[in-house]
């Protein structure tokens, strides 16, 4: 893909900090394009990141996030907040695109210029979120939002991965789903800062509370650690929420007050980095299988000559000089 030429990067970004809606699609639409642009675009919005409190919503498939995420919204809203929301859809098989549309079901918020809502598509990448999600959440950074909502697929337990890219993370559990069970399993009980039991007005919510508290008190935490605190809510009709957004608020001053945010920010940008440089070597080695080198290798290693380990060897070493 040739880079528009109609397209000016600084015009855009500068457009985008004055908080103009297409401006900030236009810069996503390119990081979700893998525009040649984009290397330019990440330069011009390194300046302008590192302010926006970065909440991760996950939970099992049915739990309510997309309501959830929705109720968060007007109630950051109330608090005077700019909000921006990526909201990460599975995949259409045959467009690549956003199967369920996020934006459809936040339509309370269309009207509202202090809210920027995307749906994004995985586009089959495992962890419940797009591989360009960190590159869209530095455009809504750099474009004044003070709190940016990223919503997963919702696929269960391969969407942890939200942990490592929110500054604090909410997972929602709900009565008569199994998530009594699913939280003793691995990998619920290390991505949650915060718990929410949705559903809080169907039976058996108590329940799942009492099972979390307890699971959650098993966990050997080092002295000082943050305690995950567990919220009840009806998202629907709004109940709960400002509790919500209280223990988030108490989260982030946490996070302040011991250098955790420094470090989680930290590791998201090392992570970031590795993602990069990993992709860019996965496209030079692109064309590894059409080398008469590697079918050389590979009759040496059938034949006994050579073994797997020196084959590869050789092979790196051709890529090198």
């Amino acid at each position: 893909m040739s880079p528009r030429r109609d397209v000016s990067v600084p015009d855009l970004v500068e457009r985008a900090r004055a908080g103009e809606a297409r401006a900030v699609a236009r810069l996503i639409s390119l990081v979700e394009d893998e525009s040649p642009l984009l290397r330019e675009v990440m330069a011009a919005l390194a300046p302008h990141t590192g302010n926006a409190q970065v909440i991760g919503i996950t939970g099992s498939p049915g739990v309510g996030k997309s309501t959830s995420t929705s109720a968060l919204v007007t109630e950051l809203r109330r608090a005077g907040k700019r909000v921006g929301v990526l909201a990460v859809d599975p995949s259409s098989p045959f467009s690549g695109g956003a199967l369920l549309g996020d934006r459809v079901r936040m339509q309370d918020h269309a009207t509202d210029a202090g809210v920027y809502i995307r749906s994004m598509a995985s586009r089959g990448h495992l962890g419940g979120l797009s591989w360009t999600t960190p590159q869209a959440l530095r455009v809504l950074d750099a474009a004044g939002c003070d709190v940016v909502l990223i919503e997963t697929v919702g696929v269960g337990q391969s969407e942890v991965e939200i942990a490592a890219l929110a500054d604090t993370t909410l997972v929602l559990l709900a009565p008569g789903m199994g998530d009594g069970i699913q939280a003793a399993k691995a990998g619920i009980l290390e991505i949650g800062d915060l718990y929410v039991v949705n559903k809080a007005d169907r039976d058996g919510a108590d329940q799942v509370r009492r099972d979390l508290r307890s699971m959650l008190a098993l966990a050997q935490a080092p002295e000082g650690a943050w305690k995950p605190p567990i919220v009840k809510t009806v998202a629907q009709k709004g109940e709960g929420l400002d509790e919500v957004v209280a223990e988030i608020e108490n989260h982030r001053a946490w996070l302040e007050s011991s250098g955790e945010l420094a470090r989680r920010r930290t590791r998201r940008a090392r992570d970031e980095i590795e993602a990069i440089a990993v992709t860019a070597l996965r496209k030079r080695w692109g064309d590894v299988h059409g080398r008469s080198e590697l079918d050389e290798l590979a009759t040496a290693v059938v034949a006994g000559e050579s073994d797997p380990y020196a084959a590869a060897d050789t092979l790196l070493d051709s890529f090198t000089d």
